[in-house]
């Protein structure tokens, strides 16, 4: 088996991880606040991760320390939007807006890096922007959007979105030039660091807006959630999805992650019972659709090499 089939097959695995806990981190939110969760969920993926590759963290150097820091960054910012936009939207229509991150991925390379992006890719953002305003924007009796009752934790999902666009991207020039190890681990736990810092800001009443109000009850569905987020969601496959990256250009790698808001939607449906309405339904098929055109259309071949050309 090659290293990019194997890749790719490891990548749908956790993808399937990913898209699953969306159901069991609507649950655990019931008993603990979003941001203390994140903060619990990375601190414990960290030390994990910190005993698991222990040798190769001996070996940092500035260069990799600071590369790691970069990925960790977007990754707080991708998981307080998310985790906290969870908390006011349904666990399938945050899957599908996080899935939008697969969009932005092409487009992102080419404002910041250069790419030049395809008709397929231009055409598959424009369907998937058009699903995106049917998912997330409801209608008025008269058929007319509905723009003021555009809930707030989608428009945090968006946010979310963006930062793990930047997240896969960063990993993927990251992983060219250091250890998988070393970027896994320093991304989790730059993640973990900046996750405390936010509980703490957000706890102190003489701030000047008050994120949240920290709270948890110990429950058995927050513990089991804590440990399937820390261990699997994050020490396991954060360090599969930087070794997968080595060998898969970052669109090929976000096509994968399409599936997440598929395994997403399904969990929700048979956990939750969560539906979809009819336009809603439209939009997230149009998400889809947009996605599957960009990456499978629009990615060319050469795109790894390239990636390996820009980071020596």
């Amino acid at each position: 088996m090659s290293r990019s089939l194997k890749a790719h097959i490891l990548l749908v695995i956790i993808t399937f991880i990913w898209g699953a806990t969306f159901v069991v981190i609507k649950n655990a939110l019931a008993d603990m606040s979003p941001l203390l969760f994140n903060a619990v969920r990375m601190t414990l993926a960290s030390a994990v991760l910190w005993v698991m590759f222990r040798k190769e963290m001996r070996q940092l150097t500035r260069d990799s320390v600071k590369a790691g820091a970069v990925v960790g960054i977007f990754l707080w910012l991708g998981y307080e939007f998310q985790t906290t936009g969870l908390k006011l939207t349904s666990a399938s229509k945050s899957g599908f807006l996080t899935g939008l991150a697969v969009v932005l991925v092409p487009i992102f390379l080419a404002v910041f890096f250069r790419r030049r992006i395809s008709r397929w890719t231009s055409f598959g953002v424009a369907c998937a922007s058009f699903g995106l305003y049917l998912l997330t924007v409801p209608a008025t009796a008269a058929g007319t959007a509905d723009w003021a009752s555009m809930n707030l934790g989608d428009v945090l999902t968006l946010g979310c979105a963006v930062a793990f666009a930047f997240q896969i991207i960063t990993i993927g020039r990251a992983t060219q030039r250091h250890s998988f190890q070393q970027i896994a681990t320093l991304q989790v736990a730059v993640c973990a660091l900046l996750m405390i810092l936010t509980v703490l800001f957000a706890a102190n009443s003489s701030a000047p807006v008050q994120i949240e109000q920290s709270y948890a009850e110990l429950t058995p569905r927050l513990v089991w959630a804590l440990l399937i987020t820390a261990i699997f969601a994050t020490a396991v496959a954060f360090p599969v999805q930087a070794w997968a990256q080595q060998f898969l250009p970052p669109t090929h790698a976000a096509l994968v992650f399409a599936l997440e808001p598929v395994f997403a939607w399904v969990t929700s449906y048979v956990v939750l019972g969560e539906r979809l309405g009819v336009r809603a339904s439209i939009g997230a098929v149009l998400i889809m659709a947009g996605v599957l055109v960009s990456e499978l259309m629009g990615s060319g071949p050469a795109e790894l090499s390239e990636l390996r050309e820009e980071t020596k």
